[in-house]
Order: C-alpha cells, then sequence, then structure tokens
C-alpha cells in the first residue's frame, strides 16, 4: 500500500508570547509575539531587541513565556534576540519583582538600576542607499546629492552625522524626501554598548622554529635591519619566561617602536593574535591566609557558626578594631571551600578600594569588585565573571546585590549601620542591607551583619531573636580605646585659647603627633568652605535661584555652589540688596579647616577628602595610598574619614564641631550622632600605639557625648528605643514617605491637600501631613511631604501598599493632579 502523505502528522506550530521589561518607569510589563523561526530561541532571562511606541527600540529582558496573546491589545513582534544564553538568572528576577513590590516603583526602575549601562542597548537611527533602485543624481537638490554622495562613499550614516555634513540640526524633511523617493533605506538599528577589552599578542612564525630558517633570518636581519633583529631576539628570551608577549612588553625589552614590530609583521617573521582579556589584575601570586584569631575572635567565630545553624541572619557586634575583617575572612574562605560564592558589601566606594587590597592578600584573584566608579565595559566584565562563576567574592558597594551570582552561600553586610546603603534618587530606593537579607532567602544564603555601632532596628531585631547576636568586646592585638577628651567651645572662646577653630588642646595634640612621626584626621561634617554669606547691614544671604537654600563659598573655584541642584554664581563683593560691603562668612567646612590648618601648621602635609577632591576614578585610592605611605600627615575629611579606615600610624582624631551632628532635625540624629562619633573615634590607636580623640563642642553635657565617652551603646540603645515607641517611629512602626512636586507653589497646596484628605479616609490618622519639609524647593520644583505611620503588629503591608498604590493612581487620574510628581519612599530615613 503506497503511503499518502496527507495523513501523516499534522505538527502545529505554537504561537509564544513573551512578556518582557522595558527599561521605561511604565506600571505593567510589555507582552510581544514570539517569530515561529525564533521560537527556538527564546528563554526567560535573555535580552531582547523591541519596538516601544511609534518608532523607538528598547532592549527588554523576557520575565516569563506562555501562549496568551493579551486582550487589550494587538502584540508586536520580537526584533531580535540579544543572547546565546540568559543573562538575567531566575533568582534575579524574582528580586527585582521584590524590589518592585517592596519599595513601591516600576518593573523598568529595578532594572534600569540592575543592569549596567552597556548590557542596555542605545537605539540610534542609520541611513543606508537602496541598491536595488536606480535612480537620476540630476534630479537630485544640493542637499540630497551632498547625503547620497556621502553614502556611496560610506554605507552607512547616523542622523547626527547627516546633521553634521549639512550643517543644518533639522535633516528629517530632507531624509524623508529621499526616503519617499524609495533612494534609501532608513532603519532603527540597536547598536550593542559594550565592546572585550583586546590586547595584542606576539608569537614568531612557526616557520622559524627550524635552526636553520632561524639562522638565516638572522643573517639577513643582521645585515638589513638590526633594529628587528633585536626585536626577534627580545620575543625569543620573552618567550622562555611566558607563555603570552604584548606589545608593550616586546618594545620595552627591545627597545624598539611601534614601525619596527610592523615591519616585522607585514614580514610575517611576527604574527599577531587579539585576544580578549580582562581589564582586573590578572596577578597569579598565591593568596597569604597566615594569621591567626585571638582567643576573643575564635569564640566569636565559634559562635556565629553556631548560630547560622539555627538563624539565616546574624550581628555582629564588634568594638572598633575588634578585628572583624579576619573573622569575616574565616567566614568566606569556608563558604568558597564549600563551592559557592560571597557578596561582601560596604556602604562607600573608599572603603571598597581600601578593603580590597587587605582582602586580595587572602583570596587573591578570587575576588572581584564592583562599584559605580567603574565604567561600563568593567561593570560588564564583572558581570559575566559572576555570572560565569569566575568571581567566588564579590566586594562591592549597594548596588552589588543586583549581580547574577549563580551558587550564593554568604552575605556579609559590614558597618550595616551605615546609611550609605539606603539609595534615594532615582528609583528604585532600596536599602541594600534590607535587599541583600531577601535575597539571601532566594539562595538560601546566610547573612552577617557587622559593625560596633549597630543600627537600632538591627539591633532590636537581635533582642527579639529575630537575627542571631555575637558581641566582640576586646580590640585586636594591644591596641586599646582611644582616650576622649571634650572641650567646650564657649569656654575656649571666652578665655581667648582657640586659634581660629582649634582649640588649645587639638592643636597641643596635633603637634605633638606630628613629632612622633604620627598623623592625625580631623572631622567635619560640611564640605565647602564656608557655608553661609549674610550681610551685616540687611542681613542679606545669597540662595540659589532654583532651590530653597542658601549657598556655599568654594574657595577651590572662588564661587557660591548650590548643594542640591549645582548652580553657581560669583562670590559678591557688594551686598546686591543695600550696596553694604561688610559682607560676613558664617561658619566652616572642610574647604576652610584644611586653609586654616595650613597656615597654622605650614609643613605639615594636608589632604581634603570629602565630595569634591573624591570626584576622579582613582581619587580615593591616591588618598589613601598616601596616608598609608606616610605622604599625607593630617587628613581633613566629612563622614567618609569614619568609615573603616584602618592606619598604624593615626593617633589623634579632633572632631572640629560635633553640634553639626547633634542639633540635625531628624528622630535618628541621636542614633547617627553616636555612630558617627564612635565610628570616628575608632580611627584612632588602631596598632598598639595609644590614640586620643578631641570633640569639640557647644554642648559638652549632651548625653550622647557622654554615652561615646564612655562607649555605652546599650544606654543609648534603650533611651532611643523608649522615644521610638512612644512617637511612633520604627522599628515599631514603618514609615511611607511621599513627596509631591510642583513648579507652582498653590497648584501643589491644592493638590497635596487633595491627596493628603484622600489617604486619610483610607488610613486615618496615620497619616501626617501635608507639610512642607527642611527644604521646601529644589530644582524650581515646590515640595509637600506626606507620611504614613504603620505600625508593624497586625498589619499587613502587601494590603497597605495595595490601597497606597490605587489612591495615588485614582489622584493622579483626576483634573486637580495635572502637572505634578510623587515621589514614594519605603523605609525614607
Amino acid at each position: 500500500m503506497m503511503l499518502d502523505l496527507s495523513d501523516s502528522v499534522h505538527i502545529e506550530k505554537k504561537t509564544l508570547f513573551a512578556e518582557v521589561v522595558l527599561p521605561l518607569p511604565i506600571a505593567k510589563n510589555y507582552t510581544y509575539r514570539v517569530p515561529f523561526d525564533r521560537a527556538a530561541d527564546v528563554n526567560v532571562g535573555k535580552r531582547v531587541v523591541v519596538q516601544f511606541g511609534k518608532s523607538k527600540l528598547y532592549t527588554g529582558v523576557i520575565i516569563s513565556l506562555g501562549e496568551k496573546a493579551p486582550e487589550k491589545y494587538e502584540a508586536k513582534y520580537l526584533m531580535d534576540i540579544l543572547d546565546d544564553e540568559p543573562l538575567i538568572t531566575p533568582q534575579q528576577l524574582a528580586f527585582w519583582d521584590w524590589i518592585s513590590g517592596y519599595y513601591l516603583c516600576n518593573p523598568g526602575e529595578v532594572m534600569n538600576a540592575a543592569l549596567p549601562a552597556a548590557l542596555k542597548l542605545a537605539s540610534e537611527t542609520r541611513i543606508s542607499l537602496n541598491t536595488e533602485y536606480n535612480f537620476d543624481k540630476s534630479e537630485l537638490n544640493d542637499k540630497e546629492f551632498l547625503i547620497i554622495d556621502a553614502l556611496e562613499i560610506q554605507a552607512e550614516l547616523t542622523v547626527s552625522e547627516v546633521s553634521k555634513l549639512l550643517g543644518q540640526k533639522t535633516v528629517m524633511p530632507v531624509l524623508k524626501m529621499l526616503f519617499n523617493k524609495n533612494i534609501i533605506h532608513i532603519a532603527e538599528e540597536v547598536n550593542e554598548r559594550y565592546k572585550p577589552r583586546k590586547r595584542s599578542f606576539y608569537g614568531l612564525n612557526p616557520v622559524y622554529r627550524n635552526q636553520e630558517q632561524l639562522k638565516e633570518l638572522f643573517e639577513i636581519l643582521e645585515k638589513r635591519a638590526p633594529k628587528q633583529l633585536d626585536a626577534v631576539l627580545a620575543l625569543l628570551q620573552l618567550s622562555k619566561q611566558k607563555q603570552q608577549v604584548t606589545k608593550a612588553e616586546l618594545e620595552e625589552a627591545a627597545q624598539v617602536s611601534t614601525a619596527v614590530l610592523k615591519a616585522l609583521v607585514e614580514k610575517e617573521i611576527f604574527l599577531v593574535e587579539e585576544r580578549i582579556v580582562s581589564r582586573f589584575s590578572n596577578s597569579e601570586e598565591d593568596a597569604e591566609s597566615t594569621f591567626e584569631l585571638n582567643e576573643y575572635q575564635e569564640k566569636a567565630f565559634k559562635q556565629i557558626n553556631q548560630q547560622f545553624e539555627q538563624k539565616d541572619v546574624v550581628l555582629l557586634h564588634g568594638i572598633t578594631s575588634s578585628g572583624k575583617t579576619q573573622i569575616y575572612v574565616r567566614l568566606i574562605e569556608a563558604v568558597i571551600e564549600s563551592g559557592k560564592q560571597v557578596l561582601f558589601l560596604l556602604p562607600e566606594i573608599a572603603l571598597t578600594i581600601h578593603i580590597i587590597e587587605r582582602l586580595r592578600q587572602y583570596f587573591g584573584n578570587k575576588i572581584g569588585v564592583y562599584h559605580s566608579r567603574f565604567n561600563d565595559n568593567e561593570r560588564v566584565e564583572v558581570w559575566n565573571k559572576v555570572l560565569s562563576g569566575e568571581y567566588k567574592v564579590v566586594l562591592g558597594a549597594r548596588s552589588s546585590v543586583f549581580l547574577p551570582f549563580n551558587n550564593l552561600g554568604l552575605i556579609v553586610v559590614d558597618e550595616e549601620h551605615e546609611n550609605s546603603y539606603k539609595q534615594f534618587d532615582p528609583a528604585p530606593r532600596y536599602h541594600a542591607r534590607d535587599a541583600a537579607i531577601y535575597l539571601s532567602t532566594l539562595y538560601k544564603a546566610k547573612v552577617l551583619l557587622g559593625s560596633a555601632t549597630p543600627s537600632l532596628e538591627s539591633y532590636y531585631n537581635a533582642q527579639q531573636h529575630k537575627y542571631g547576636l555575637v558581641e566582640l568586646n576586646f580590640r585586636f592585638g594591644e591596641a586599646v580605646l582611644p582616650e576622649i577628651q571634650v572641650i567646650s567651645i564657649p569656654e575656649e572662646t571666652k578665655n581667648k585659647t582657640m586659634q581660629s577653630h582649634f582649640s588649645t588642646v587639638l592643636m597641643q595634640d596635633i603637634e605633638s603627633a606630628l613629632e612622633k612621626k604620627e598623623q592625625a584626621i580631623l572631622f567635619q561634617n560640611r564640605r565647602g568652605y564656608v557655608p553661609l554669606l549674610i550681610c551685616k547691614t540687611c542681613g542679606f544671604t545669597p540662595k540659589c535661584i532654583n532651590c530653597d537654600v542658601s549657598l556655599t563659598l568654594h574657595k577651590s573655584t572662588g564661587k557660591l555652589h548650590c548643594h542640591y541642584c549645582g548652580y553657581k554664581e560669583d562670590v559678591y563683593a557688594v551686598c546686591p540688596a543695600c550696596g553694604s560691603v561688610h559682607l560676613e562668612q558664617k561658619g566652616y567646612g572642610t574647604e576652610k579647616i584644611e586653609d586654616e590648618l595650613s597656615l597654622l601648621l605650614p609643613s605639615a602635609r594636608i589632604v581634603r577628602m570629602d565630595l569634591d577632591t573624591t570626584r576622579t576614578k582613582m581619587a580615593f585610592q591616591n588618598i589613601l595610598s598616601d596616608l598609608e605611605d606616610k605622604k599625607t600627615d593630617i587628613l581633613v575629611g566629612t563622614q567618609m574619614v569614619a568609615k573603616g579606615l584602618d592606619f598604624s600610624d593615626v593617633t589623634v582624631i579632633g572632631i572640629v564641631n560635633a553640634d553639626s551632628l547633634l542639633k540635625f532635625p531628624d528622630f535618628r540624629a541621636n542614633e547617627r550622632s553616636f555612630q558617627m562619633l564612635a565610628q570616628v573615634s575608632g580611627r584612632a590607636g588602631r596598632r598598639g600605639k595609644k590614640g586620643k580623640v578631641v570633640i569639640q563642642t557647644y554642648d559638652p553635657h549632651h548625653r550622647v557625648i557622654s554615652q561615646v565617652i564612655r562607649n555605652d551603646y546599650a544606654e543609648m540603645y534603650q533611651m532611643e528605643m523608649a522615644e521610638r515607641l512612644q512617637f511612633k517611629y520604627p522599628p515599631f512602626y514603618r514609615i511611607i514617605q511621599l513627596d509631591v512636586k510642583h513648579k507652582n507653589a498653590e497648584a501643589l497646596f491644592h493638590q497635596a491637600e487633595y491627596l493628603g484628605n484622600a489617604l486619610k479616609k483610607q488610613f486615618g490618622d496615620r497619616v501626617l501631613g501635608p507639610e512642607f519639609p527642611l527644604i521646601n524647593r529644589i530644582r524650581n520644583y515646590y515640595i509637600k511631604t506626606i507620611i504614613l505611620k504603620i505600625e508593624k503588629e497586625g498589619t499587613s503591608m502587601v494590603r497597605v501598599k495595595n490601597i497606597l498604590k490605587e489612591t495615588i493612581v485614582q489622584f493622579q487620574t483626576e483634573k486637580i493632579s495635572k502637572g505634578n510628581l510623587i515621589r514614594i519612599d519605603v523605609d525614607p530615613y
């Protein structure tokens, strides 16, 4: 019987639809249709090119696949699939979803924060000739002719290139005419921004492995090109020492120019191979781990491991210089041996640079670094090495929580109390410590929180047995806690013993340290030269034209700066309000401290570390290296100097004005003042040398200063917690802050009242405001703040957030909401 082909089994092709998250602040993800011929290539976690809107192309990430088409709109086709293997792991996608839900932001905002910029592709319009169409050039006008002439030389042009060619900004009408005549193609093309680093490696042509051939080559080069012979000999010598020889190494060894090497390549004597190489150190030195934990560290180490058997999160409360880092190292070693990865979080890039050198002694090139000072290509390279498992330890700032770990076993959050872990703008406004704890649940990993001055929330969770708690109350080695002396500024001023902003005691201690070849650190919590310029006659103060703040004088630029929007203007010689020449400078920042200290101690080498001096990539490293190498005598800085720095010869710490911390209008002011003062004090006397801390203040009897002197964290905790409970603050209540912004103050008033009343209908007296914040105008937007205080006990935060989102969406559909911006911040402080 002949086989009837019509009876053969018909295999029906299934139409797949991909839900894609786009890097845009839109509330919902978009669904796209997968072309039949690409159905086998799509997978969750891969990047795709899609069209959104009329013509814009974006890189999105597939977060789910299904066979159900969207009901309300017709799905467009995916245009391209960029990855052979998923770039985003399932755990990452679950993490993105949690961040979006917990911090009330859009999925695209999370994607923007998570992915390095080089993995988000750039959309650019490109023009090319239609080679299948014949046309008469004589019919073109001058501008059209110029474009076609250029396209015959260069296959493609971008719109910006056409604009330069014609010398005009608006070129779309000309291009549209050419497109309508069918002469050109216009395509929106997405270009990959990540470029691997490539290096050229030189080798000798295998032909010359034959001794006779090599001898003949030597004879020819010796007569005709002795420099080329030097290069050949150098390559042979280097090849004995290493497998790969770079151009720079060859030029240095042979003392020849690039032209010599080029000539050898053209003669096919040298062969050149381009290879992708790492942008980071590839030192193959053996890691060193030759240290022993002391009895207190050993006890703490064992207690942490015991706690990990019952708890997923453990708080290590260890005083400054107690050797917490060495305990971290031993824990990391154990995790690496089990085949898992470690994330080591630090609050500041400065610390990342400082501590990486210490940890590399133990882990060599198993450790990678990730922070915002890296360029796009470096960040992608770290991303790929984490994904592949090449990096066993990642050391980084808060954005490191978004890396694609494949087998995470431990997260260490050092200095867990630090406010730098909180992202304020733009969204997602996440807290890296809290996000890391959720991230650990996705991998079934453990979390160690370390601090000498834990946040009250973490310590409360430990006291409630939600976290494990391990105490380390002894300094490492022979180091002892520093002597702390409090100086009353009013009393010193009355006795006329103040030298500029420095008390006699502080100056004597600094001079004594310098005589002993020791170092000092001075802390002032304000950058710039003078925070306030004021007219003595009429009281005029220069203010920012965009923000409701006074301008700060910076001597380095000779201008008045706004620290919120970046606005600058020249310094006034005459008051613009009354014409008086009596303009007085009030207050002082790090720049003025540095300037006046250099006059008092002209021979001292003084360096400043604040936002203004650390903008460049290597600035932190250079400043800290100079301090370590004793090229710096005195370091003047803002809060950066308080965080984890460990230098053997720093014996004097001066806190120039403690009141800038203590008198801040914030419910966390006392907690943060204690943390900052204790942390700064902890930089002194860390290697056996007796340290001295001088605290200058207008209020020497303030209870926080007394608690710092006694190192009494427990008392500070108990007093603060009693106030937190009474006034409904964390950790007993959760706070959600809404900032309503508008460029028109009157419109803002009505909008904020409307939204505030709508929220009060839902949440009652849990809603505070709307009220003007401390600074009520920034970048020309007036601001009103609404705060929700939600009790933790017996309340579903998921339900609260759903009601809040619905109320805001309803408000935004009303006419009254026109022109406003709403900023939502969960756990804002």
